[in-house]
Formats: C-alpha cells, sequence, structure tokens
C-alpha cells in the first residue's frame, strides 16, 4: 500500500466547524461567509455592547452599508437585488446573528418580509417603486401581521380593511405589536381582514392616521427596533394593495422565508457562545490551572461544540434544499425548533462556564441568551412548530 497523500489527510479540527462543513461549500459561498464575517467583527462586535445596553440600533448608517453588501433581499432575483442562493442566505444570516440577532434581524424583516412581499405578491409598480431602494438600504420596510391579540393565530386578527364608501380606496384601523424596524420604517406591509379573505397594503410613513410608537423597556433584542403600528382610518388608494396576497397564504409564505434564515441565525449566535466559552477557559487559571483542563468544563465544551456543529450541518442540509426546491414548511419548523432549541441549550451552559463574567456586556454569552429568549418566539413560538411538525407526522392538525 501506498502511503496518503497530503491532501487526503484528515482537515485540522476547529471548534466551531469539527465536522469540517466548510469543505462542502462553493469558493463563492466561503467569500459571501468571509465578507459577512469581517463586516461584523468590523462594525457590529465592537460595538454591540453598547447598543445592547442603551437599547439602540444605528439603523440608518448599517442598512446602506448592508444594501452595498448585497445582503438585503440577497436571495430575491432583479430589483437591485443579488439573487444569491439560498445557502449563500442562510451563512449571512449566521455571520450576521453571531454578531447579534438585532443585525440578524434587520436584514430578514428587510429581505424576507417586506421585500419578499412585494416581490412575491405585488405588483409591477410596486417592486419597481420600493425594492431597488430597500435593497441598497435607502428605504427600510417592516412586516405587521402580528397583533396584541393575535400572535399565533394571524387568522384571528382585528385590523381591518374596508372599502371607502365614496371609491375605490380602502381604510385600514387597527393595532399591530412587536414589530421589528417598525418606528424606523419608510414602509410598511400591514395585513388586514377584508371581506374578501386576508389582504395585504403597503402603508408609506407618514399616511394620516398612521403612527408606530417604538416599544421600550424590552429585557431582549435591545440592539433592535421593536414597535407598536396603529392604524386609525388610514386610507390608502387600491394601488396600495398587494394585488397576488388574497388569503392568509401570504403572510405564511413571508415567515417562511423568514424562519429559514433564523435556522442558520441561532447557530451563528450559538457558534459565538462556544467560542467565548472556550477562550475563557483556556485562559482562566483555578488552583494552579486552566479550567479547560478539568474534566468538567471539558464535558460542556464538548457538549456545546456537538451541538453547534449539529446545528450547521442540519442549516447547511436545509439550505441545500431550499436551493434544489425540495423544503418543505414543515421542514424550515424543524429546522427552526432544533436550532434555537440547541443555541439556548449552549448559550446557557457557556454562561456557567464563564462564571460571573458570563453576565457581562464584556462577554457576548448573556446578551446572545437573552436574544435568543425573543428568537424562540418570534417567526413561530417553539409550541406551535412543534405542532406543525406532529401534525406533518399524524396527519392531524393539533391547533386546529
Amino acid at each position: 500500500m501506498t502511503a496518503a497523500s497530503s491532501s487526503d489527510s484528515p482537515p485540522a479540527l476547529r471548534p466551531h466547524d469539527f465536522l469540517d462543513l466548510d469543505a462542502l461549500l462553493s469558493d463563492e459561498e466561503r467569500d459571501i461567509r468571509d465578507t459577512v464575517r469581517r463586516f461584523t467583527a468590523e462594525r457590529v462586535t465592537p460595538f454591540v455592547g453598547d447598543w445592547f445596553e442603551q437599547a439602540s440600533f444605528p439603523t440608518g448608517e448599517l442598512a446602506p452599508e448592508l444594501g452595498r453588501l448585497g445582503l438585503l433581499g440577497m436571495h430575491l432575483e432583479g430589483y437591485g437585488c443579488a439573487g444569491a442562493s439560498a445557502t449563500a442566505y442562510g451563512l449571512a444570516c449566521m455571520e450576521l446573528e453571531a454578531g447579534d440577532s438585532g443585525v440578524r434581524s434587520l436584514v430578514s424583516v428587510q429581505g424576507s418580509l417586506a421585500m419578499y412581499a412585494i416581490w412575491r405578491w405585488g405588483s409591477e409598480e410596486q417592486k419597481r417603486e420600493w425594492l431597488p431602494r430597500m435593497a441598497a438600504g435607502e428605504a427600510i420596510g417592516c412586516f405587521g401581521l402580528t397583533e396584541p391579540d393575535a400572535g399565533s393565530d394571524p387568522g384571528a386578527m382585528r385590523t381591518r380593511a374596508r372599502r371607502a364608501p365614496d371609491g375605490s380606496d380602502w381604510i385600514l384601523n387597527g393595532t399591530k405589536m412587536w414589530i421589528t424596524n417598525g418606528s424606523v420604517a419608510d414602509v410598511a406591509v400591514v395585513w388586514a381582514a377584508t371581506d374578501d379573505g386576508i389582504r395585504g397594503f403597503l402603508v408609506p410613513r407618514g399616511a394620516p392616521g398612521f403612527s408606530a410608537p417604538e416599544i421600550h423597556r424590552k429585557l431582549s433584542l435591545r440592539a433592535s427596533v421593536t414597535s407598536e403600528l396603529v392604524l386609525d382610518d388610514v386610507r390608502l388608494p387600491d394601488s396600495a394593495r398587494l394585488p397576488q396576497a388574497t388569503s392568509l397564504r401570504g403572510p405564511l409564505a413571508c415567515l417562511n422565508e423568514a424562519r429559514y434564515g433564523i435556522v442558520w441565525g441561532a447557530a451563528g449566535a450559538a457558534r459565538a457562545c462556544l467560542e467565548a466559552a472556550l477562550a475563557y477557559a483556556q485562559e482562566r487559571i483555578v488552583f494552579g490551572k486552566p479550567i479547560a483542563a478539568t474534566q468538567i468544563q471539558q464535558h460542556k465544551l464538548a457538549r456545546m461544540a456537538t451541538q453547534v456543529n449539529q446545528a450547521a450541518l442540519l442549516a447547511h442540509h436545509l439550505g441545500r434544499m431550499k436551493d434544489r426546491g425540495r423544503l418543505r414548511p414543515e421542514h424550515v419548523s424543524m429546522g427552526k425548533l432544533a436550532n434555537v432549541d440547541a443555541a439556548l441549550d449552549v448559550a446557557r451552559s457557556a454562561r456557567q462556564v464563564l462564571g460571573a463574567n458570563g453576565v457581562s456586556l464584556e462577554y457576548p454569552v448573556m446578551r446572545h441568551a437573552s436574544n435568543l429568549e425573543s428568537v424562540v418566539t418570534y417567526e413561530g413560538t417553539a409550541d406551535v412548530h412543534a405542532l406543525v411538525i406532529g401534525g406533518a407526522l399524524t396527519g392531524i392538525q393539533a391547533f386546529r
């Protein structure tokens, strides 16, 4: 037998990519990932602790930068969008959320909710008016579906749109809650019940009767703008209606796009927690040796590394399925349920490795743990995704 060549030798072991998933990526996908990783390291990581503490987020600064990188609506075709693969979009979400869930939320809401709604359900005029500016980060969008009394059951929404008695205009009344980007949005995609089903409307900033007060006193996703949308006899022309959306299928299709990004993003948050815990364990000296030399801490690190790599592997597989047109909503539900649960577990374990330092904003762990408590709820709660999977397995829809 001849000795194996150097190219056949096993890859070097890396904690965040123990299974060498990097080898499964194309050169273009690696370039996109590395570009977003550098952006996050330079423009997010050094500042996000202060943003979190101050409950602020520089949307006006970051959005144009994200636009220049081609990350806003990057998986959409045309109208100034990059037309990247689903896997490339997922890799970008992973790197952004390794910085902070709020940054990934900005990109997800802009591209997978607001822009996707216009791209998929809008008129040609609406696409031309909004998508190029949104792709460039010159206009910000938000997505108004959740209400104070209608979250997991969007069909129970109370926001109504009725025809104006004196013409073809629409009159909208209602309230939306927990809306990312709401207070800074130039356009809100608002879903409302009509006599003919659920319809979507584009509500521009400054429309009479429309306001978007910011929600304060949050203990999670503090580096993110979260708002209420209030519609008080907002009058819109029929040209503001998304003509191709005629039922709940419209907003649910958008949500599935955003949930897909979360599958990757949660893996990024988990990876950031693992990396912080591993570095700390190797530096922290107790009883004359680093705590990384103790069996109990190595057990924690091994479990965390396993969960991080499993999450990345699942995200990668779903990305390839989506690129091949084989991804179903139930697959995305499994991905979000599994990866967010894993990320929460990793964050809690990492917090314990860091001890008291784990609660400090000098380290990213507690910030990620706090953010993930929102991520596990938005775009479908863990319970709802479990029921989606259960319904697919049994053929029985338990929530209906």
